[in-house]
């Protein structure tokens, strides 16, 4: 174990038995990316991939399944749309102009106390100075204004008579003004659990500070945000770590607020703002709050500022409940844009967690958290690599797709018939027929250790150090694999992808350059791709291959360069040919590009003509046909007449079954015809 300052104690580990019940191994990279497998090899686009894979979601290894964001946005639309129909936001006006008119009828019930009181006394000049004082009183009270702000300036001046209307209108003045700071500054709890004038003096304070804060940015200067924080922090439960975090919180409540007030009807709009008016009659609060509320417009203009919600409801929501129902309808909205706007995995890492289990419930926020690490899991797996904002396959990656292409492939395969076409493991270059022989100039120096050893000390009559010479080598026999070399032409006219046969093809093209990779490494695969004309494609490329959006089956032009690769290659040497249709296109003599639907005869001869080339080059062809019609059965009959190749009328789901068995099986016909030779 280690010592010292740095040191930390050694991690320990506990095991115990798998038993299918414990959780763990959700995730796992290469499962991932094998869920994306196919879409990879049908659109040919990382990112795409990724985008689809996070909109629809996918099944993890336990078969937990992880939902997408296209669920997540609709689960989001449903929430919002039960809110507009369950609540009315009148009740804001309602709750707060009942609570007045409990404190008038507690006053007016007061003054009625006194007059009675008065009337039982027996004493004439008592009850006329009272009848006097009530009478007048109920005056005023009569004679209040209709509107909530005229209201409460009337009975801010007027003097009460019941000490228990007194109190309740000043708790109630005092609920409002929390109610509405808070609403207004990220809800100040704690901070403004009274408002108090000392209160309200420290609230001015701060607003003051933090318009000046942004003042000095506008300047260039840097703002003492820590020292804001030590001086006002209880304002701000968040505990924002910077001034864009604190300003942004803010920019969403004041939003928030702004969109009350656009949610309401006019005549409730004009009654809440004189409210606030009369409420914030401190002219200086006021101009400190219209100030934040000024630089907040134009340093987060998206915030939700023209924001309306149509409430359509029958539940009334009071002032305190409506700030809270505005806060959560603007959570959603910018959760929603922030799903939408997602453009891979990583971008989810911005969301709230916490926020989104409330919003949308602990499926989907798992859900998002473990999408979130989807491309760190494949960036740390080596799948895939960020290049200037844009992932890429890296070539690990690409010898994945095609692992998961032949595995996927050969999956389809029954026992019997995969126990007939088992692979052979050899090493590179040779095959070991456990035999020795003394080494002689020009050999392989496959060094076999036990007898060049046995040897020395044969020679030598033993004792130690043992001493080689090279008399004393001998190495293993072995016999030079048969090399065979192949071109595998793909079919990427538009009438692949049409007729559903794209991703069977690709996923062949895949599997084959992953088995000759990985099992034959010193044989040659290229690939040529065609449609109205052809072009060679690398391995590298081959993930990212689609369809090319024009009409012809160029089959001649691609026999060209396939014969070409072959030309510079050795040992047998074959043509594989994946397509649905005939040749409908050619290259002149002038070298343009002829095209016609259907065939004409000059396109078929200028494209047996590059077969009969390709005969007399030793190159064989081999054509696995995808709905076949009667025009491509006569072309390929005449084809395999020329060359003696073979035609396989195949389906796209038996295509890989037909392609990889008899790449095998032929192989395996070589390797024994040149062992028997």
């Amino acid at each position: 174990m280690p010592w010292g300052r740095n040191a930390k104690p050694a991690a320990r580990f506990s095991y115990s038995r798998w038993d299918g019940s414990q959780a763990g191994f959700e995730l796992d990279a290469l499962d991932v990316f094998e869920e994306m497998n196919d879409d990879l090899l049908y659109h040919g686009d990382l990112n795409a991939a990724l985008r689809r894979m996070m909109q629809s979601g996918f099944r993890d290894r336990n078969g937990e399944e992880l939902m997408g964001l296209r669920d997540m946005l609709e689960r989001l639309r449903r929430r919002k749309r039960d809110r507009l129909d369950q609540y009315d936001l009148g009740g804001v006006y309602d709750d707060i102009a009942q609570e007045l008119r409990d404190v008038v009828e507690t006053e007016r019930d007061s003054l009625d106390d006194l007059a009675r009181n008065a009337r039982e006394s027996g004493d004439s000049r008592r009850q006329e100075l009272t009848d006097q004082t009530v009478a007048e009183k109920q005056l005023q009270l009569d004679m209040l204004s209709p509107d909530l702000a005229g209201m409460v300036k009337d009975l801010e001046n007027y003097e009460f008579t019941s000490s228990e209307a007194q109190q309740r209108f000043d708790e109630l003045l005092d609920k409002l003004r929390e109610q509405l700071m808070q609403s207004y500054v990220n809800q100040m709890a704690g901070a403004m659990s009274n408002v108090s004038p000392e209160q309200m003096q420290r609230m001015k304070d701060m607003l003051a500070e933090l318009n000046r804060m942004l003042e000095q940015r506008e300047k260039g200067e840097e703002p003492d945000f820590d020292g804001f924080m030590q001086r006002y922090g209880d304002f701000f439960p968040e505990n924002p770590k910077n001034l864009d975090e604190l300003l942004e919180v803010m920019a969403q409540r004041m939003a928030a607020m702004q969109a009350l007030l656009n949610s309401m009807t006019p005549e409730q709009r004009a009654q809440l703002q004189g409210l606030t008016e009369q409420l914030l009659e401190d002219m200086d609060l006021r101009w400190q709050v219209d100030q934040l509320s000024s630089h907040l417009r134009g340093m987060f203009p998206d915030a939700g500022w023209e924001q309306r919600y149509n409430f359509q409801g029958q539940d009334p929501l009071n002032f305190a409940e409506a700030a809270a129902m505005m806060q959560e309808m603007g959570d959603l909205d910018q959760l929603e844009n922030l799903l939408r706007g997602a453009t891979s995995p990583g971008a989810l890492a911005e969301v709230d967690i916490d926020r989104a289990r409330d919003l949308l419930g602990d499926d989907a926020a798992r859900s998002l958290d473990r999408m979130a690490e989807l491309t760190r899991m494949l960036e740390e797996a080596g799948l895939i690599e960020n290049k200037e904002g844009r992932f890429e396959l890296t070539p690990r990656g690409i010898r994945r797709i095609g692992q998961n292409a032949l595995a996927d492939l050969f999956k389809k395969l029954d026992d019997e018939r995969f126990s007939q076409h088992e692979l052979q493991r050899s090493g590179a270059g040779h095959e070991r027929e456990y035999v020795t022989k003394p080494y002689e100039f020009g050999d392989a120096f496959n060094l076999h250790i036990e007898r060049t050893v046995r040897n020395a000390i044969q020679r030598t009559g033993g004792g130690t150090p043992v001493r080689l010479t090279p008399d004393d080598f001998e190495v293993e026999r072995t016999e030079h694999l048969v090399r065979s070399s192949t071109v595998l032409m793909l079919d990427l006219s538009l009438s692949m992808p049409m007729r559903d046969n794209f991703l069977p093809a690709k996923k062949v093209a895949m599997a084959l350059h992953s088995l000759i990779s990985s099992q034959f490494p010193r044989d040659y695969l290229g690939i040529v791709g065609f449609s109205e004309v052809a072009r060679e494609l690398k391995a590298e490329q081959l993930p990212e291959v689609s369809w090319d959006f024009v009409y012809g089956t160029n089959m001649q032009h691609a026999f060209q360069i396939s014969r070409r690769l072959l030309a510079r290659q050795t040992g047998t040497k074959q043509i594989i040919m994946i397509t649905d249709g005939e040749p409908t296109a050619h290259i002149t003599d002038r070298g343009d590009v002829f095209f016609n639907y259907p065939p004409v005869r000059e396109t078929v001869d200028a494209t047996l003509k590059e077969v009969a080339r390709c005969t007399r080059e030793a190159i064989r062809i081999n054509t696995f046909m995808l709905d076949p019609t009667a025009h491509l059965r006569s072309f390929v009959e005449r084809l395999t007449e020329l060359n003696r190749g073979r035609a396989f009328f195949t389906t796209p789901e038996t295509l890989g079954d037909y392609v990889l068995v008899d790449f095998i099986e032929q192989r395996r016909t070589l390797l024994k015809g040149r062992r028997a030779g």
